[in-house]
Parts: structure tokens; sequence; C-alpha cells
């Protein structure tokens, strides 16, 4: 299985409001629940008002889609991951999934995980 590279430096952050998110911009996933507003984007597009925000982090990416029916695909990753003590902020998309790390893990979580197999793109 192949991971992508992911080359932005991102932030997670909280939002009071949707109204600073720029639907323009090249990469960001939003969450809405009833609890909060999720933002995961690049750290140069992070809005300038956020009620809680974390720099820092680097990602990747399971490539191509993944069919629904495919079991365990993060939980392997996530668990070689935890094996090696790197936590994660996971977030998926209709087709794949991504895999948040902070930057000073990232270079050590791609090498855990082409150890175990996986090809780094």
């Amino acid at each position: 299985m192949e991971l992508k590279r992911i080359d932005y430096k991102l932030t997670v952050c909280k939002l009071i409001s949707t109204d600073d998110i720029d639907l323009n911009k090249e990469f960001y996933f939003v969450g809405r629940t009833d609890e909060e507003i999720s933002l995961v984007c690049k750290t140069e597009d992070t809005p300038s008002i956020t009620s809680d925000r974390e720099d820092g982090w680097r990602a990747f990416r399971i490539q191509g889609v993944l069919d629904f029916s495919l079991i365990g695909i993060l939980s392997e990753i996530s668990g070689i991951l935890a094996d090696n003590k790197i936590g994660i902020f996971a977030v998926s998309t209709y087709n794949t999934d991504y895999i948040l790390v902070k930057e000073d893990n990232y270079e050590k979580s791609l090498e855990v995980l082409e150890e175990a197999g996986y090809r780094i793109v």
C-alpha cells in the first residue's frame, strides 16, 4: 500500500464561526458538530480568529480510492505509529484517509511505516 507525503505544514483549530473559512483554498477539512467547528488547513491559511489553535502538523494520505468494505487500514497504520509512541490526528474523505502527525515525528512516522512494508511516495 502506498502512502503519499503531503508537503504542507498544517494547523488544527477550533472556530467560533464558519464565516472566516475560505472555501477557495487548496487544502482544508471542516468538521461541525453540536459541540464545535473544527478546521484543518495549511498553516498560512488559518483564519485570524480561532478559539483554539495547534500548529506544527504534517500529513500523509493513503493513496488511491479506498472501498468502504475495506477494514482495518487506518487501525493498522495507527497501531504501528502507536507502537512507536507517535500520536496521530486522522481525517477521512469519501476517497481516503489522511493521517496527521506532529512535525517533529513526521520523518520517523514515515520510516517506521516504510519498515512495516508501506511504500512512501
